[in-house]
């Protein structure tokens, strides 16, 4: 009896001193890494009262260090020594006498880690609403713990259903398309009390939101993408949280997020959204502060990363995500509003572990000086080195939309697209920037385009042959647009038809699409799959040729093949005299259209029937 007596307090007694770690981040790490200097994010209740130590003789503690908040603890951990296995972390409160332990695992880095490739310009990214795009676990959908608890297809920011295992079962529909890398927004815990679906006020780092799948889930497809040739991108956020963030119930220091003191007497500041602040060498301080350091909106607290602390824990989160993941790339939100000086130690942490990997940021707007400024290589008057692979073509992209919708004149139409790809001298690499006709923020490019079926055919065409990384949203493939409510995010980002049992409509198999939707598939998927081994496409010389009579013509260049993007406004049949191209080399030889097929000698005269697009190449 006094053995079973004793049983029972060592057990509770372990049961105890088990509760007092509710969490260690991250959760584990890897040997071999460059970053090979741990800092640990211990939390727990009174967990600053003990002292750590490590029963490995290849593991030291190079620094404890704690905040105002004795809950937490941050554990600097010597790795450079580490074997790959699993290790106690003990505590101590008094004395030798080790009170609890807790276990935490180095593993074995994937061959080749370091030398992985993110994303590249013969890369085209199919951008994903996972909530949105189909419902591969129905038994998912409501999760009672969580703070939205209903599903609601006929409420356009409500949740719907979708998951990861949605996109996982369509991952053969996206390679058939001929799309090469997908980019989900984000899919990590966003427990909010509304509007949680579009995943961009996360609520905890390292864990996935169980509405969309488990762990295992995001790394199964990962995996099964990569089986495919597919890159899974993630859609990383550094600058805020959400409200319901389970720091902001215990922060873990005084200047966790900025404007703590407001915040804690509900006196809310939100920034100004001048990023120009950034560049401008007039713009005041308060200004500039006021951009970094307000939050994005109320629910979304910005977070403070000129904390050490808190820069080290997003700076290991990032890296814990490509290993756990095998990412083939990150895209960062709200790419200018963080602490300028931390997004450079954040890329440069990761392009120094990953030399290869690839980031694009999204900087929002159509001036291309702003938007190369963040790019790597940039010569920037202030000297600021952004370590950033890639930025977003807002810029080019306005441009395109601009033309299209525009009478041809002297100054109007597809001027405007030939002066914006004039722009890319002032780009450090143009061919590493991002073009896309739209994405999950901005209206529906067949929106943007007036719902003119040619128009967005000639978008299209044009954009996916430029000298860019490529992007398009899920639905373009079928015309999905927003016309009925302009602007409104949750219409944007509605139902890919097909991805519920019940629909109507199944744009995965063509079963109920419209002839125009039909067309654009088909059109693009002809498009994507050439482009998909074209050397011109991806690497190739560029010429275009200044806009004349209604019509602008585009060339890419490798070694023998030539493809010639014409672009033609006229209603009318006009003949096109392509002796004003000879310096192309394409005069006399044999093209072929790939969309029709149709073979054609490039000489003298091309009569072109009616307005559109066409696509010429000279592989065979």
């Amino acid at each position: 009896m006094k053995k079973i007596i004793l049983l029972f307090v060592i057990v509770f007694n372990l049961s105890c001193y088990a509760q007092k770690i509710d969490r260690i981040e991250p959760p584990n790490w890897w040997v071999g890494m460059n970053h090979n200097q741990l800092e640990l994010l211990i939390y727990g209740k009174d967990i600053a009262q003990f002292k750590p130590s490590v029963d490995n003789k290849n593991i030291q503690i190079s620094a404890i260090r704690k905040t105002e908040n004795s809950n937490y603890m941050f554990l600097k951990l010597d790795l450079s020594k580490a074997v790959s296995g699993k290790f106690n972390i003990n505590f101590s409160k008094k004395g030798k006498r080790i009170d609890f332990s807790f276990p935490y695992e180095l593993k074995e880095r994937t061959q080749d880690s370091k030398l992985r490739e993110g994303f590249n310009n013969s890369d085209v990214i199919y951008l994903i609403t996972p909530d949105r795009f189909a419902n591969g676990d129905v038994s998912n959908d409501l999760v009672k713990t969580m703070n939205e608890k209903t599903v609601d297809r006929k409420n356009d920011y409500g949740r719907h259903g979708g998951d990861i295992k949605g996109i996982t079962n369509h991952l053969d529909y996206i390679d058939e398309m001929g799309f090469t890398a997908i980019w989900p927004t984000p899919v990590l815990t966003n427990d909010m009390k509304k509007a949680s679906y579009h995943g961009y006020a996360m609520t905890d780092f390292y864990e996935v939101d169980p509405r969309f799948g488990t762990m295992k889930d995001y790394v199964d497809l990962a995996q099964q993408a990569k089986n495919k040739g597919i890159k899974l991108i993630m859609d990383q956020v550094a600058n805020h949280i959400g409200l319901e963030h389970w720091w902001m119930k215990d922060l873990p220091a005084k200047d966790w997020v900025n404007y703590q003191d407001e915040f804690l007497k509900n006196n809310m500041v939100t920034t100004n959204h001048r990023r120009t602040t950034n560049q401008d060498v007039y713009a005041s301080v308060k200004d500039k502060n006021l951009m970094s350091e307000g939050w994005f909106v109320s629910s979304m607290p910005d977070l403070n990363q000129r904390n050490t602390l808190l820069a080290t824990y997003l700076i290991q989160n990032s890296i814990w995500w490509i290993e756990t993941l095998d990412l083939g790339g990150i895209r960062q939100d709200t790419y200018p509003y963080p602490n300028k000086q931390f997004m450079s130690d954040w890329a440069g942490a990761i392009m120094n572990e990953y030399p290869n990997f690839s980031i694009v940021g999204e900087e929002w707007s159509v001036n291309p000086l702003l938007v190369g400024y963040w790019q790597q290589g940039a010569k920037t008057k202030d000297g600021y080195v952004s370590n950033l692979s890639s930025t977003m073509d807002f810029p080019m992209q306005k441009a395109i939309v601009d033309a299209l919708n525009e009478a041809e004149s002297w100054d109007n139409g597809f001027v405007k697209m030939y002066e914006g790809l004039a722009n890319d001298f002032s780009y450090a690499s143009p061919s590493n920037i991002m073009i896309f006709p739209d994405n999950h923020d901005m209206d529906r490019i067949f929106t943007q385009l007036k719902e003119n079926v040619v128009n967005t055919k000639m978008a299209l065409g044009y954009m996916l042959a430029l000298p860019r990384i490529a992007q398009l949203y899920y639905g373009t493939e079928i015309l999905m647009q927003n016309s009925s409510k302009p602007g409104d995010h949750g219409l944007i980002r509605t139902d890919f038809p097909g991805g519920w049992k019940d629909d109507k409509v199944n744009a995965f198999t063509g079963e109920g699409l419209t002839s125009d939707q039909a067309e654009i598939q088909s059109f693009l998927k002809k498009v994507l799959n050439y482009r998909k081994n074209s050397e011109a496409i991806h690497s190739g010389k560029t010429i275009h040729f200044a806009p004349e009579n209604g019509v602008y013509v585009l060339f890419r260049i490798k070694n023998d093949e030539i493809v010639a993007v014409i672009l033609n406004k006229n209603d009318q049949p006009i003949s096109l005299n392509l002796n004003r191209f000879d310096e192309v080399g394409l005069n006399g030889k044999q093209v072929k259209n790939i969309i029709t097929g149709e073979a054609l000698m490039f000489e003298n005269n091309l009569e072109i029937g009616s307005k559109g697009v066409l696509i010429f190449t000279t592989k065979k």
